[in-house]
């Protein structure tokens, strides 16, 4: 219902439409859509064909991503580090206050156990 203000030249006091009424779409109704759409650019029948070609471009692309990545590590002469279990465990003890200096692997574990279970 739409009154006249003596303010304002109109006003809306009925139900209001906008963007709050109007439900969102989620992202499950938007690929039904693109599918949809999909579909009906290209047919039914080049949609397997089109899905393939786009896996195979994306392998390409993670093939040539990860070639990249190991000519970046050999020109910078670097290699990511890994952690080996003694490293691991001397980094474990030093944070319980144990010390590693002349210990085996296995005198380590048992004393972060004795720390820890304590």
């Amino acid at each position: 219902m739409i009154e006249q203000s003596p303010k304002l030249k109109l006003r809306v006091t009925g139900p209001v439409s906008g963007p709050e009424l109007i439900p969102s779409i989620g992202l499950n109704e938007m690929l039904w859509i693109v599918l949809f759409i999909l579909v009906l650019l290209v047919g039914s029948k080049k949609v397997p064909e089109l899905a393939r070609a786009m896996g195979r471009a994306l392998g390409e692309f993670q093939k040539g991503r990860m070639e990249m990545e190991r000519e970046l590590r050999e020109a910078t002469g670097k290699t990511p580090s890994i952690d080996t279990e003694r490293e691991k465990l001397e980094r474990v003890a030093k944070e319980l206050g144990i010390q590693t200096e002349g210990k085996t692997a296995q005198r380590l574990k048992e004393e972060i156990a004795q720390t820890v279970g304590s």
